[in-house]
């Protein structure tokens, strides 16, 4: 029995390790019903990024638009979202809609490899169009430094950067601690009550990419 309708707006990952791919697999694991807007084709695997072939803006919209109108959404996950054309569209159909629908914005910047996966001219839309529509935001410490242009090296410096990223409008931010060096992961809870440190043993192997994906769907399910 299905527990919610996800709405994922994101880009395809061909190794089905990221992207869409995980978060279908992450929603449907956990009971909920996943639907998809594809923002963009990728060919990558275990090793990075190595291209990329945007949809159309018009055409992301109208996937957005058939499913809404159709299925509906309880909540609306977005990923990797390309350029400031994709964010604008979808931003103007999700701010006409139910305010009771959720909003997770994981603001997908940069792939593991370091590929671009959102044009930094983009990032001033990102941050002015959809994070005041947000119910919440995952970044990563990279993607919160190129959000407020300043680096990110102690846990003061998360506390601080998580707080600046409410300011931005959203209600809720969840800034991720896994890229700052040292055998402890702290992740830093935001809201306008306060703040919520979270911390836990970094787990040995190697990095894997898609955990980000993962995260952000697993909470919107």
């Amino acid at each position: 029995m299905t527990t919610g309708r996800v709405l994922i707006i994101a880009g395809s990952d061909s190794s089905g390790g990221a992207g869409i791919q995980a978060d279908l697999k992450t929603v449907t694991l956990l009971g909920a019903y996943g639907a998809t807007a594809i923002t963009a084709l990728t060919a990558q695997n275990t090793h990075g990024v190595f291209g990329i072939h945007p949809v159309p803006p018009d055409f992301v919209a109208q996937q957005i638009r058939l499913v809404l109108e159709d299925i509906g959404a309880d909540c609306i996950k977005t990923g990797m979202l390309v350029d400031a054309a994709i964010i604008t569209v979808a931003a103007d159909i999700l701010s006409q809609q139910d305010p009771l629908i959720r909003l997770v914005v994981d603001p997908v910047m940069i792939s593991k490899n370091g590929t671009a996966l959102l044009d930094p001219a983009a990032v001033s839309v990102l941050k002015e169009k959809l994070f005041p529509l947000a119910t919440l935001i995952t970044p990563n410490i990279p993607e919160a430094e190129a959000l407020l242009g300043r680096i990110i090296k102690t846990e003061e410096d998360q506390v601080q950067a998580a707080k600046d990223l409410l300011d931005l409008g959203c209600r809720t931010v969840l800034l991720k601690g896994g890229h700052r060096e040292g055998e402890m992961i702290t992740d830093i809870l935001a809201t306008g009550q306060g703040i919520t440190t979270m911390t836990a043993r970094r787990l040995p192997g190697p990095a894997a990419h898609g955990t980000g994906c993962t995260l952000a769907s697993g909470i919107a399910a």
